[in-house]
């Protein structure tokens, strides 16, 4: 029998068509099939510009030596790892949930322990995010926004600043860009799993930082309750069954912790009551936003290192370079495109978009901008995808309809007049946004050449802009107009540049981290010192730390700086290193003569804070007891318990601080001093033994 060959042609394309897997690798490179040509090699372009800013010289990078601890302590005890303990004893925990401290520590059991290992996932994380924005601002807008969208949140200075460090905003930012992706497409599909997964990743956003990353949650029920391609009783049954997800995902970590005795657990460091539900209402909740005056959540003290609490603050000397540069565009973009977006049908997933990015930033300005408790310039990183979103979307959204109203000829009058008022808030809203990043670079003239030369490219490029828009209106000319756009991007992207530039130059962060010159700061709005990289500070500190030298993989790095101090520096070459709470004198030779008389106990020695105990850990390797957690106003550690580790042998050594650990100091202290023996070569420290317990 004969086979019949296939036809030459259809052979010919049979040969022609690339198996799955090559057309998948070549997408990859060169974008889909309908995407513009330059689209996907400039993603990948703003993909290794994000890397190179968040991971240059990571080495040298020093994180907040807070959570480096605890993530050391969770390498050594697998129990210290699950409950997000300072110390691998695991006395007492760090004050916010451990899913940020499971990153880094999974990433130090694997490449071992040091401060590159730890800010590595966080790297990774912060270019993610800047993926996954472009993925959602395409979909919905295009390429152009998505692109525009991508770099702005590239280059957010205070973006920049935190994903070079060890603080877990980086994780809460992607999980909350996670939980957005699944909730549009629930809301486009109608489906109820998109949701659920929704709620899931939310779930885990507040497993690392707790109340912060429900800020998000009103704008998500609503553009789904809103917008969703379903009708109104499926809807409503979809949030119900979401919110459960969002609730079980919440929750498990804290409901496993609380139901276990707390003789068998650490003390939840940061709670008055030593659960985890005290901290999410109190300290990690009411407290952030009413400080110390909350009748809920007293532990939140007030501190601010952002400014005097007021709608103005996230404008002001201190945060102004850190995240306002593109919130006029982005406001006018928002305002602008909702009244495009008017006689949309209610499906609408461009205006739920809308939605849900100006929900996004105008419920973050609000929370950061009006709370009065503890309050770190490095929280706005969570609104830093909202404002650029809306700038991404504002840009062609707007520039669409300056296009459309410089070319209203033909229509009827009133149209026209419609068409020619919106061709006006391009240029208005470029010319608004100039003007701000000038104001912002000119107060910091005189820190360096680098701020200098983005001042006059915001000014040139600004007035470039709107000339060329305005010129290219009137005369009908679209190549100009198109070129004017580019300026603008150059214009309100060069500020930010400049400051994104000085803080991936920056080798010290510690724990409040920032991005460009000093210029004023600290609590309450003190001054704050300089530290290095071009042009002047890259990485102020309203704490006064500057951080450790970096770490090397495998073991803690001498360094043994606690926040609140300027004298951190100084122990590790054996002068002093205190902590809040002050007076504790702990030195690199008292950290030795601990380790050579530590005669089999647990705890190398308990001092008054975190900060301390944090630092000693880091350097000796060993568990430290925190006894008043972050500031010393924590009762984890109570007379009865200090007898009973000292008779078992757990603990030998007490340093007590000249001017208290909180309520209970005065007792401990009293007894300490009549039952323990005085290390005469270091004040402050005290021995005890099993016989000093009556």
């Amino acid at each position: 029998m004969t086979t019949l060959a296939p036809p030459p042609v259809q052979e010919a394309r049979h040969r022609a068509e690339p198996p799955a897997a090559r057309g998948r690798v070549r997408r990859l490179f060169t974008g889909a099939p309908g995407d513009p040509r330059w689209a996907r090699p400039a993603l990948w372009a703003i993909l290794v510009l994000a890397t190179a800013l968040y991971a240059w010289n990571l080495s040298s990078v020093t994180g907040n030596t807070f959570y480096n601890a605890a993530v050391y302590s969770g390498t050594k005890s697998w129990k210290a790892f699950f409950f997000g303990a300072l110390d691998s004893g695991s006395f007492i925990t760090v004050d916010k949930p451990p899913f940020a401290l499971w990153v880094m520590g999974l990433s130090a059991r694997v490449l071992g322990y040091g401060t590159w290992q730890l800010a590595l996932p966080m790297v990774a994380l912060g270019t993610g995010s800047v993926a996954l924005l472009y993925r959602m601002v395409k979909r919905d807008f295009g390429a152009v926004a998505a692109t525009i969208a991508a770099l702005a949140l590239t280059l957010t200075p205070i973006t920049v600043a935190i994903n070079r460090d060890t603080n877990p905003d980086p994780v809460l930012v992607f999980l909350m860009l996670l939980g957005a992706a699944a909730l549009m497409r629930a809301v486009r599909t109608g489906r109820l799993m998109p949701l659920v997964w929704s709620g899931v990743a939310i779930g885990f956003a507040f497993n690392t930082k707790m109340m912060q990353a429900y800020v998000v949650l009103p704008a998500f029920f609503l553009v789904y309750l809103w917008a969703a391609n379903t009708p109104l009783g499926r809807r409503v049954r979809n949030l119900a069954v979401g919110t459960v997800a969002l609730v079980a995902s919440s929750a498990w970590w804290m409901v496993v912790v609380d139901l276990i005795p707390a003789s068998s657990r650490p003390y939840i460091g940061g709670s008055t009551d030593n659960t985890v539900w005290d901290l999410v209402i109190g300290y990690n909740g009411f407290g952030r936003i009413f400080g110390a005056s909350s009748s809920v959540g007293s532990q939140g003290n007030g501190a601010s290192f952002g400014g005097e609490a007021g709608l103005y603050r996230l404008f002001n000397s201190i945060m102004g370079g850190q995240i306002s540069w593109l919130i006029p565009f982005a406001l006018i973009a928002l305002v602008g495109g909702l009244v495009l977006r008017g006689r949309a049908p209610r499906t609408d997933a461009k205006r739920a978009a809308l939605l849900l990015w100006g929900g996004w930033f105008v419920l973050h300005y609000l929370t950061f901008a009006l709370a009065e408790g503890t309050f770190h310039p490095y929280y706005v990183t969570a609104m830093a995808p909202g404002v650029a979103a809306l700038a991404g979307i504002g840009a062609v959204v707007l520039y669409r309809a300056f296009v459309e109203g410089s070319a209203a000829v033909g229509v009827p009058p009133r149209e026209r007049i419609r068409a020619w008022g919106r061709g006006w808030v391009l240029p208005a809203a470029v010319a608004v946004s100039t003007v701000w990043a000038v104001v912002l670079l000119q107060r910091v003239s005189g820190s360096g050449t680098l701020y200098t030369v983005a001042e006059v490219v915001a000014g040139v490029a600004g007035a470039v802009a709107v000339i060329g828009l305005l010129l290219g209106r009137f005369t009908r000319r679209q190549r100009l107009t198109g070129l004017a756009a580019l300026a603008a991007v150059v214009a309100l992207l060069a500020g930010p540049a400049a400051y994104s530039v000085s803080a991936a130059a920056s080798s010290t962060n510690g724990t409040n981290p920032t991005a460009g010159p000093s210029t004023g700061g600290g609590m309450g709005g003190g001054g704050q010192r300089p530290s290095g990289g071009p042009g002047g500070s890259t990485s102020q500190s309203g704490t006064g730390q500057s951080g450790s030298d970096g770490q090397s993989a495998g073991q803690p790095t001498s360094g043994t700086e606690s926040g609140g101090t300027e004298s951190d520096s100084a122990s590790r070459t054996g002068g002093s290193a205190g902590g809040m709470g002050g007076g504790t004198q702990v030195s690199s030779a008292m950290i030795t003569y601990l380790k050579k008389n530590q005669d089999g106990a647990t705890w190398l020695v308990a001092v008054a804070t975190d900060q301390t105990a944090s630092s000693i850990i880091l350097e000796s390797g060993e568990p430290v007891i925190s006894m008043g957690g972050w500031s010393g106003s924590d009762d984890a550690m109570t007379l009865a318990k200090l007898k009973s580790l000292v008779k078992a042998g757990k603990l030998h050594y007490i340093v007590i601080s000249d001017s208290g650990q909180g309520s209970s100091n005065t007792e401990i202290s009293t007894w300490v001093k009549k039952n323990g023996t005085a290390v005469s070569d270091y004040s402050g420290l005290y021995r005890l033994d099993a016989a000093d317990v009556g």
